[in-house]
């Protein structure tokens, strides 16, 4: 979905969810993401969402694409924790521990995600202080960070999105629905947490298409 002002400057976010897989017949971060696109973040703001396969393989087809279609100031990606009660703020994604089959069955022969890729790679995007501000601003719901998105399609997805945009991504685990929070729940949170993203990032909405060489150096 493309929400965007026509006469505003040419700039791109894309959320981006999961299909159902396992126990998760209903994924809550496809329906945080959708929220997302009910709130909004703003008329100058083109927002692209999609739900992503879970799916090593299309996975990091279609991340490639998109970095290179869309050159976005930032990708946010959005999975689904069973064991999260709060809204969880990943800081980095790691390469390799790959052993869980997909939804097709299939894993990484290597376990890794990129071969001779560093361990790990971090979002340029300081996850403690965005989760202070976020829990300081009393919205009801409660904001974590961690350093481990799980060695499944989540931490897959992230360091690949990391890789491409040089830093450039971030990525959010949320609890599955009613565990705490409703889908508008989930929503408001996923909103107040990218906005305070695009606040460090020093991106002015108004200035957006005047993009400085440090946002678009990666252009994954």
């Amino acid at each position: 979905m493309h929400v965007s002002d026509a006469a505003g400057p040419d700039s791109f976010l894309f959320p981006a969810g999961f299909e159902p897989f396992g126990e998760h017949a209903v994924n809550s971060s496809w329906v945080a993401v959708q929220e997302l696109v009910r709130l909004g973040l703003g008329e100058m703001v083109d927002l692209h969402v999609y739900e992503l396969p879970v799916d090593y393989q299309a996975v990091q087809d279609i991340l490639l694409s998109l970095w290179k279609e869309h050159q976005p100031q930032l990708a946010v990606h959005v999975g689904v924790s069973g064991i999260a009660t709060s809204v969880t703020l990943e800081q980095c994604g790691h390469n390799k521990g790959y052993t869980r089959l997909d939804n097709r069955s299939f894993c990484p022969a290597s376990h890794c995600c990129m071969e001779n890729g560093p361990d790990y790679i971090k979002s340029v995007i300081d996850m403690n202080t965005v989760c202070k501000r976020v829990n300081g601003s009393n919205i009801g719901i409660t904001v974590s960070v961690s350093k481990d998105a799980g060695r499944y399609l989540c931490d897959y997805t992230y360091y690949t999105s990391l890789h491409q945009g040089q830093g450039y991504s971030a990525f959010v685990h949320v609890p599955a629905l009613g565990g705490p929070y409703s889908s508008e729940e989930l929503g408001r949170g996923l909103q107040a947490v990218v906005k305070e993203m695009l606040n460090l990032l020093e991106v002015d909405y108004n200035e957006w298409g005047k993009k400085d060489n440090k946002h678009c150096h990666h252009k994954q």
